[in-house]
């Protein structure tokens, strides 16, 4: 089989394992009484991002090949998310928070390190292939994004996505992809001293650029609008099922397959991405960082000023913002890291931009809109709580403008397009 087409299929499983439960875990959460837990269940994600991908990745420079590290990993986390659906079914609505977020958190703590190791596999194999990276991955990895909408729709059409049948999906298709895995090309090890420390893979070297205060205002705002990543996440699919509460929209689309008008926000961000080289040449990084950081204001304002009703296409708006929102802001900021660093400490500035955006960023998040949507929203409550939840959304968009605006005045980077 074509090495192009191998690695599209490994792209395709790779995300659509996130997907079966990434944007619907929260309403089953809600469904079982752990809604006021949904933040520490996401925020998990970006604390094991913290060390597990640097752990995982020194065991396949020196000792494990990458691509049966890869199938390794996938099999643990596919079984643990197995139990986590396991312990769901068995439980019913007498769910306690310990085991399901033990079982939940193994699984995640070995899936997370597989982005990175997928990714390794890829680049491999296209240079023993003898293809050039930067021209033939990009096309490869977009099919990563189509795995993440299918099975988002595969579980929103199967009605798995207040239940607990989206672990046992994901648990499926996680076990379908460590079989995968092993027919994939070989990766070798290093044999010399070539390979990365702990301080080189967790990115610590790069701290260094702290000592320059552009780069240092621009990790410390990479982490700010990091808090905005996982927050739609988490919250999106139990907000737009809450209007279920409400006769007039309980039968309308958007309640009744939140998941599937959620995926537009996928489909969104993967048309932005072609967007992104003309805003970096036009703009520079200082403009489409801060349009990044107005599309978040969008994204969260336009959620609470919407409805599944007559108010769905603020949410359709919304979700396509998401695009500029998210690849905006990641792929300019990670080709800003690239092009400001020192090539020898390059590799340790892009784990250090994963780390304040998807490690802590994400981790304050989560836990931080977890606090806020407790504040406003009642779960105890047999009553409408959409007006709570809509003051929680502005609440968000009033996060991003502070943001934005103080990054406006502080950034300082000029622009200079001949040398984009």
């Amino acid at each position: 089989m074509n090495i192009k087409i191998r690695l599209v299929i490994m792209n395709f499983l790779q995300f659509a394992v996130w997907g079966a439960y990434l944007t619907s875990m929260g309403s089953y959460l809600v469904n079982v009484g752990l809604a006021s837990h949904i933040g520490i269940f996401y925020a998990m994600q970006g604390i094991v991002s913290l060390f597990m991908p640097a752990i995982l990745g020194i065991i396949a420079d020196r000792w494990i090949p990458a691509q049966k590290l890869l199938s390794i990993s996938h099999f643990i986390a596919a079984a643990c998310m197995g139990l986590t659906g396991y312990y769901g079914m068995t439980s019913g609505q007498d769910v306690a928070f310990g085991p399901l977020f033990t079982f939940y958190a193994l699984s995640v703590a070995f899936y997370m390190p597989t982005l990175a190791l997928s990714n390794s596999v890829a680049y491999t194999a296209l240079d023993k292939a003898g293809l050039d990276t930067i021209r033939h991955f990009p096309p490869i990895r977009i099919f990563g994004t189509i795995g993440f909408i299918c099975s988002m729709w595969a579980v929103d059409i199967l009605g798995l996505q207040n239940n607990y049948g989206q672990f046992f999906a994901c648990a499926a298709i996680g076990l379908v992809f460590a079989f995968y895995a092993l027919t994939l090309p070989a990766c070798p090890t290093s044999k010399g001293g070539q390979s990365k420390s702990l301080v080189e893979a967790l990115g610590l070297r790069a701290f260094t650029l702290f000592r320059q205060k552009k780069m240092a205002i621009f990790f410390l705002f990479s982490m700010l609008l990091g808090v905005s990543l996982q927050i739609t996440n988490g919250f999106a699919n139990p907000y737009i099922s809450s209007f279920g509460s409400i006769p007039e929209y309980a039968d309308t689309f958007g309640v009744q397959h939140a998941n599937i008008l959620i995926s537009l926000s996928q489909v969104s961000e993967t048309l932005c991405i072609l967007l992104i080289p003309f805003f970096l040449k036009r703009f520079g990084i200082k403009y489409v960082m801060l349009i990044a950081m107005l599309a978040w204001v969008l994204r969260f304002g336009l959620f609470g000023a919407g409805n599944p009703g007559s108010g769905v296409w603020m949410f359709v708006l919304s979700m396509i913002v998401y695009g500029v929102a998210f690849d905006f802001f990641n792929i300019s900021g990670s080709l800003f890291v690239d092009r400001e660093t020192d090539k020898d400490i390059r590799s340790s500035a892009q784990g250090l931009f994963i780390i304040m955006t998807n490690g802590l960023g994400a981790t304050i998040g989560t836990l931080g809109a977890q606090a806020v949507v407790n504040h406003f929203v009642d779960f105890g409550s047999e009553a409408p709580q959409v007006a709570q939840w809509q003051s929680a959304w502005f609440t968000f968009a009033a996060y991003a403008l502070v943001v934005a605006v103080v990054f406006a005045l502080v950034f300082k980077y000029k622009h200079r397009p001949e040398n984009a």
